[in-house]
């Protein structure tokens, strides 16, 4: 298979890196936001074409899909373009930043007849997927999914210490994949949902503080905080309090109400 790249940040790098663990899988060309910036990341990771052009990208011969690493406000429009092209489109979250874009995207996939995946990550974590087959098998009653997700970003910089193009969200980012994760445990889409913020950041101009509420149709409840406040420990925290057992899950571990694996 072979991959346009459309993004050079960290997680262009973090999509590559993922790549070239697979076998038959090439990338062929990368876009990015600068030309500087391509050449650089092209020649870094061996990528033989790149261009600020997205379109230019996607028309190198024998691209079969895309992914996409590009800033929030960027995606709607490029998985359009890349879908009305004939190709596979992963697409970084958030697919988008408001319903309506969301319903085009959704138009252009069915209309397509391509894959269109949203990167929801946490939806591969093994723990997350024990606690959602404990769920659907009824050996696991879930009650409620409290999850903590604290980092300390009061400058504009990526995960590697590098400048940002654009401003990461506590919301649409982090709060995008808890919230995707109490879905998909519980098979469940329809929540109520309500949340509140704390004050902007009078640089970065976001809420630093969020908190999420959520109840589903069928009982659990979901309650989530998050900071870029917070001097440690970084990262995210997810508890399932169950009638059967109560259980930690950090990354890709997970442990009981004892502390046993």
């Amino acid at each position: 298979m072979k991959i346009c790249l459309a993004g050079t940040g960290a997680m262009g790098a973090t999509h590559v890196k993922a790549l070239r663990k697979l076998d038959d899988v090439e990338i062929v060309s990368v876009a990015s936001r600068t030309t500087e910036g391509g050449k650089a990341f092209a020649s870094e990771w061996q990528i033989p074409f790149h261009s600020t052009n997205l379109e230019e990208c996607i028309d190198r011969p024998g691209v079969d899909a895309v992914i996409l690493t590009t800033p929030s406000e960027q995606h709607a429009e490029q998985t359009i373009l890349a879908l009305g092209k004939g190709k596979h489109v992963q697409v970084e979250i958030p697919m988008s930043l408001n319903l309506p874009d969301a319903q085009r995207m959704l138009d252009a996939t069915n209309k397509s007849g391509k894959v269109c995946m949203v990167t929801h990550t946490r939806r591969f974590s093994s723990p997350h997927r024990e606690i959602r087959r404990r769920i659907q098998e009824g050996t696991f009653h879930l009650h409620h999914l409290v999850v903590e997700t604290y980092f300390f970003r009061r400058t504009n910089l990526n995960m590697h210490g590098q400048q940002r193009s654009w401003v990461d969200n506590l919301l649409w980012h982090h709060a995008c994949h808890s919230v995707d994760i109490a879905y998909w445990v519980t098979g469940d889409p329809n929540w109520d949902v309500w949340g509140q913020k704390g004050p902007e950041h009078p640089e970065l101009g976001i809420p630093m503080d969020l908190t999420v509420a959520m109840k589903s149709k069928k009982g659990p409840l979901f309650t989530m905080a998050m900071s870029f406040n917070n001097k440690g420990p970084f990262g995210g925290f997810y508890l399932y309090i169950g009638e059967e057992e109560t259980y930690k899950v950090y990354r890709d571990t997970m442990t009981d109400s004892e502390g046993k694996d």
